[in-house]
């Protein structure tokens, strides 16, 4: 499957590229090939971020052994190649950080991703012991974005985050769930604190942020970074068998990931995407509906009703 535009093709995606190039979007140019890798900024600051990362729960939760890690090695270093930057973990997955900090440290690429990763236990001293040991195994003097996993008492690590930030330990400040039934309550702290990320659930079929988060985030200036964008793989057994609908084309989408995943980016709250992955196959795939057209407001409805419809 091809993601890498020629550039006479890069040029004629730009020239059609009519109702998504109206979400402004941002290309960078990587590498000899010419990539177009949408980029949206942090509101707080305006730095720029590809809007597809990478998650690491499960996926990056392996042993020592070179076999468990090497795929995983070519995940990180093809990721970079292609201009893609966001890694999102935490505490709660296992090894994960430990390996993303060996795996980057080994190639030399530490300092070339946006880590985010997460505070996840109770007390400000267990929080900040617990931060540190992040430092530690990421392997970096900073982090980039410092999460509030769960919500898990959100109110003492909230404090803590932004004595750091101002500390300079961490660069941005963050609170997260995966449930629809924490939108309520993310809104809520959206609306109250100041805080620079929130992430949370969102897809194609689990649209609950629609109904007013999203905007929440927008309104104040909130960067957002979306998980569970497959619904842990249900989105692909619902379309196992089915073709790509023809019209996927008009918004350059080539697969089933990338039409999960432009529906996503395509609303102009969404920073960042963060699709799990240890198969470097995935991560192109994924990392390509950073690429080429997006769809507007009525391509979204279209992709919502096929999908109502099968």
């Amino acid at each position: 499957m091809k993601h890498i535009f020629s550039r006479r093709e890069a040029l004629a995606g730009l020239a059609a590229a009519g109702a998504g190039l109206a979400l402004n979007p941002v290309f960078s140019f990587a590498s000899n090939d010419l990539k177009m890798i949408l980029e949206r900024k942090i509101p707080s600051t305006g730095e720029r971020l590809p809007v597809v990362g990478l998650g690491s729960w499960q996926q990056f939760d392996v042993g020592t052994a070179a076999a468990e890690r090497a795929p995983l090695k070519e995940v990180l270093k093809k990721m970079q190649e292609m201009g893609g930057k966001v890694i999102d973990a935490s505490p709660m997955y296992g090894r994960a950080e430990q390996v993303i900090g060996d795996l980057t440290a080994e190639l030399k690429l530490n300092d070339r991703f946006f880590f985010a990763t997460k505070v996840w236990t109770t007390g400000k001293q267990e929080g900040i012991d617990q931060m540190n040991a992040s430092l530690r195994k990421l392997k970096r003097q900073t982090i980039d974005l410092m999460q509030v996993h769960n919500l898990q008492d959100w109110e003492t690590h909230l404090k803590t985050l932004k004595d750091w930030k101002a500390a300079g330990k961490i660069r941005y400040t963050g609170i997260t769930h995966y449930t629809d039934a924490a939108h309520s309550k993310l809104e809520q702290i959206v609306k109250s604190e100041n805080v620079d990320f929130v992430q949370f659930n969102y897809s194609i079929r689990s649209r609950n942020a629609e109904k007013s988060l999203l905007k929440a985030a927008k309104d104040k200036g909130v960067a957002v970074i979306i998980n569970e964008p497959f619904e842990q793989g249900a989105l692909f057994r619902a379309v196992k068998g089915k073709e790509l609908p023809a019209w996927a084309g008009d918004y350059d989408i080539r697969s089933w990931a990338q039409f999960f995943l432009k529906y996503i980016i395509s609303h102009d709250a969404v920073t960042c995407v963060i699709p799990g992955t240890s198969d470097v196959k995935h991560l192109v795939d994924n990392l390509g509906a950073g690429e080429g057209r997006l769809p507007d407001e009525a391509g979204r409805k279209k992709m919502r009703d096929w999908m109502a419809g099968i």
